[in-house]
């Protein structure tokens, strides 16, 4: 090519690259499929032009917003929009992207607010320099898992005592509004402050000043740096709520596949389940029972299948998982909550005539059940706590008889009264997770009689005395049961006596509380 035309410093350079050009090989041609937007309604757009999209793949219009390309027809695609459908018209272009949808995953989300997207929410700077994985995954296969053993402590003596749960369980919290089933979900990730469990909470359709009250939970609590929190409001785009429980767990299992330990609580699958009804109806797919769609099944249960206890050649790690329900006037029998109850590994049920009594937390250990149980209680828990749940059992069934004025032998009012103790021992305020050494000095000292006979408004200061104790002075004795070995022999004795000495008893009072 003849080059005596160029002048300038910069010469020889752009004729080099032109030679380059010339003499390589020509691009290749890039297709690219565009469709048109037919119809916009509430979070759904239907889309003519792509015969040969995908079912669940990504797709982008014109203004930027995304969606997953969800119902397949002949003519048309049925697509759910993740992102405001006032920036889609009828008409735009509609592009392919050849991708599912993805979220970023890492350790640099640990302490950040972001959406259903993995898109920030708080003002940090963005989200940079990770790798993206899809939201949806195969759950791990039986052989990959291995028996759920070792216990998650919650700090709540309800729980810890009676309803215990194991790293790599999925345990259901359930109740009606105002019962307090998100607070023991914050309460569960506060006490993971010394464990190095990670903590993953996604906000499903909440308000926002109850995602604020978490979050500020979370930061008075210095945890904040080892959780990620996910946010969709109610206000916002179905198409969000109903990808968030999956991209949440795309983002915890980056950790389960690293050996650590994760906790996520989806707060409320309620939600997401009206969600997904929604998106079906105006995507006109034949309702089933509650008008909710055939496969809601099949939708909860693909999502909660991704958690459990994997083996050491998938990582060893653990991935817990708390889902909330939400019950109306207490139905267990309607249609999301049996489905979940069946789908989960027990539930912890809040029962609202608990909460008129003002016992918080309000366990009904009548209708709480953990399936793992005893497998991943501590030897420590078991040995003291073990028959707590006959106790109150024997006490509720009582106290139902005695309402009825009949009168009652001393035997009987004995047994009122350490059921009445043992109950409110069980009392504690949200956001104050009680360690282990604590929990059961408390339940040692109800068992045994010690809180017979002290009045309501005093069992507050009696059992923070216990824990002040148990704190100081039992020494070797709490270093036994924070490390989940078996309480030796004296221990019982040390722990009563401690307790004894907290609360001013003395042996005679214990003793004939004990005849109780």
């Amino acid at each position: 090519m003849k080059q005596s035309g160029v002048k300038g410093p910069a010469g020889p350079d752009a004729l080099t690259l032109i030679d380059e050009l010339i003499s390589g090989p020509a691009p290749q041609p890039a297709v690219v499929e565009v469709g048109k937007v037919l119809e916009v309604s509430a979070g759904i757009v239907a889309v003519s032009g792509l015969g040969r999209a995908l079912a669940d793949e990504m797709v982008v219009f014109a203004s930027g917003v995304k969606g997953i390309v969800f119902d397949l027809e002949p003519a048309r695609l049925g697509v759910i929009l993740l992102g405001p459908s006032d920036n889609v018209a009828v008409g735009d272009d509609v592009r392919r992207t050849g991708k599912v949808v993805s979220v970023p995953v890492g350790e640099e989300l640990l302490g950040r607010i972001v959406d259903a997207l993995g898109e920030p929410l708080d003002d940090l700077g963005p989200v940079t320099g990770m790798q993206s994985r899809p939201v949806e995954a195969d759950a791990p296969a039986i052989l990959a898992r291995v028996e759920i053993t070792r216990p998650l402590s919650t700090g709540l003596k309800a729980i810890d005592a009676a309803v215990p749960i194991g790293r790599g369980q999925r345990e259901l919290i359930i109740g009606d509004r105002q019962t307090g089933k998100t607070s023991i979900a914050v309460d569960a990730i506060l006490n993971q402050a010394t464990t190095g469990v990670i903590c993953i909470y996604c906000a499903i359709g909440q308000r926002g000043d109850a995602v604020a009250r978490v979050i500020g939970a979370l930061k008075d609590s210095a945890m904040m740096e080892n959780t990620i929190v996910m946010v969709t409001s109610g206000e916002e785009t179905p198409g969000l709520s109903y990808i968030a429980p999956y991209a949440a767990t795309t983002m915890a299992e980056y950790f389960s596949d690293k050996g650590r330990d994760v906790l996520i609580i989806y707060d409320d699958l309620t939600r997401h389940a009206q969600s997904y009804r929604e998106l079906s109806l105006l995507l006109r797919r034949p309702p089933g029972r509650e008008a909710y769609p055939g496969d809601i099944f099949y939708v909860h249960a693909r999502l909660l299948e991704r958690a459990g206890q994997f083996s050491a050649a998938h990582g060893g790690g653990s991935l817990t998982a708390l889902p909330v329900i939400e019950t109306q006037a207490g139905n267990l029998s309607a249609y999301i909550p049996t489905n979940l109850i069946s789908i989960t590994d027990g539930q912890v049920y809040l029962s609202p005539h608990l909460v008129q009594k003002n016992q918080f937390p309000a366990v009904d250990l009548g209708k709480s059940v953990s399936r793992v149980g005893g497998k991943a209680q501590s030897p420590a828990f078991r040995e003291v706590a073990g028959n707590i749940r006959v106790t109150l059992s024997q006490f509720e069934e009582l106290e139902s008889f005695a309402r009825f004025g009949t009168r009652l032998d001393d035997e009987t009012k004995k047994r009122l009264t350490r059921g009445s103790a043992v109950r409110r021992s069980l009392r504690q305020p949200e956001r104050d997770p009680i360690p282990a050494p604590e929990q059961l000095t408390i339940l040692l000292a109800a068992m045994n009689g010690l809180f017979d006979g002290i009045p309501e408004e005093g069992m507050a200061a009696a059992m923070t005395a216990l824990r002040s104790a148990a704190r100081d002075q039992l020494g070797p004795v709490a270093e036994r049961i924070m490390a989940g070995a078996k309480l030796e022999k004296g221990d019982r004795e040390t722990i009563l006596s401690l307790a004894r000495d907290a609360l001013g008893k003395d042996d005679k009072e214990e003793n004939d509380g004990a005849d109780a």
